[in-house]
């Protein structure tokens, strides 16, 4: 255990309630994760995450934009959000990942629990605060910590009750926020995320190789040699993913008919989509769907594509924040 940090930590210590498809679900996860277990690509799940470094630096990629993450940052994302982090090479980084459902549908509750949640709903998910502030909010996890020495029920229901000051506490301090998005590499790589961004918020439109060239101004030739060094992936294999995922929530969250997401996704025939879905998921959007239902919400955290032509490199590498 670590008494040298503001934030009580234990390596491989965990605290659960409940499973991820109950309406009340808690998994406070201490541990550490290294460079080589970086995921390929985002992910999304149908729960809040919210996700604290313990570390140096970290680099957080949230619908293909880039923020380098700090120490005692504190990063939300809401369900439906894709994100993956960028851990650097060397030692592992220890971090605090909660993740989190709270009921809807209670009555009076209904109007009280948005509010609370709707830090989650920043353009810029990022939080650092002022010492003092962070010191009682880090306090409040702190005393979460300590309910290790209690059983269950009662555990179950001080968690809730201290999740919710927390969550209270956010809210109230939001608004002193220091976080500013450092912008820490070269102009290429910084206009490659700008690409990547761009085709997160347009995935159903034209997404050309020459079109997406011309927003930065550089030739289709660069644009494509310089995508494949910062990113790891050839330009189609990325589009391809993004509105895959963007299909596969579809998918899962809502009754939108296959059509419907084939044309919603920005892909122009269904035979496309089927082919394409099938390239990365292994199976069909309809039997994806069917079995997604099925298995419910612990779907979500898994990598459910298969990414192809992925290529790590030195130049890839090289770009992993540090």
């Amino acid at each position: 255990m670590h008494h040298d940090q503001i934030l009580l930590y234990e390596k491989g210590y965990s605290i659960t309630v409940n499973n991820p498809s109950s309406p009340l679900y808690y998994y406070f996860d201490y541990d550490s994760r290294s460079y080589n277990i970086n995921m390929d690509f985002q992910h999304f799940h149908q729960f809040y995450e919210i996700f604290i470094l313990l570390d140096e630096k970290i680099g957080h990629i949230i619908e293909g934009d880039y923020y380098p993450v700090y120490r005692y940052d504190i990063v939300l994302l809401r369900p439906m959000l894709l994100h993956k982090s960028e851990y650097p090479a060397g030692p592992p980084s220890r971090r605090l990942i909660i993740n989190f459902s709270v009921p809807r549908g209670s009555g009076f509750l209904d109007t009280m629990i948005p509010p609370v949640l709707s830090s989650f709903d920043a353009e810029l998910p990022i939080y650092r605060f002022p010492e003092d502030i962070r010191l009682r909010l880090f306090g409040v996890l702190n005393d979460i910590f300590r309910l290790k020495m209690h059983s269950p029920p009662m555990r179950d229901l001080l968690i809730h009750s201290k999740f919710m000051e927390f969550l209270c506490l956010l809210c109230e301090y939001r608004n002193q926020n220091l976080y500013v998005q450092d912008l820490a590499y070269d102009s290429i790589t910084q206009k490659i995320y700008t690409i990547t961004s761009y085709i997160h918020t347009h995935y159903a439109g034209d997404l050309s190789l020459e079109a997406l060239a011309g927003r930065i101004y550089v030739s289709p030739y660069y644009l494509s040699h310089q995508f494949r060094r910062v990113t790891g992936f050839t330009l189609v294999n990325y589009i391809q993913m993004t509105r895959i995922r963007n299909a596969q929530q579809c998918l899962l969250g809502t009754n939108m008919k296959i059509s419907e997401v084939t044309e919603h996704c920005g892909f122009t025939s269904f035979s496309q989509f089927n082919r394409v879905f099938h390239k990365f998921c292994r199976t069909s959007p309809s039997r994806f769907r069917v079995d997604g239902r099925k298995e419910g919400i612990q779907l979500y955290p898994n990598p459910l594509i298969y990414p192809a032509e992925k290529e790590v490199t030195a130049e890839t590498a090289k770009w992993a924040p540090s």
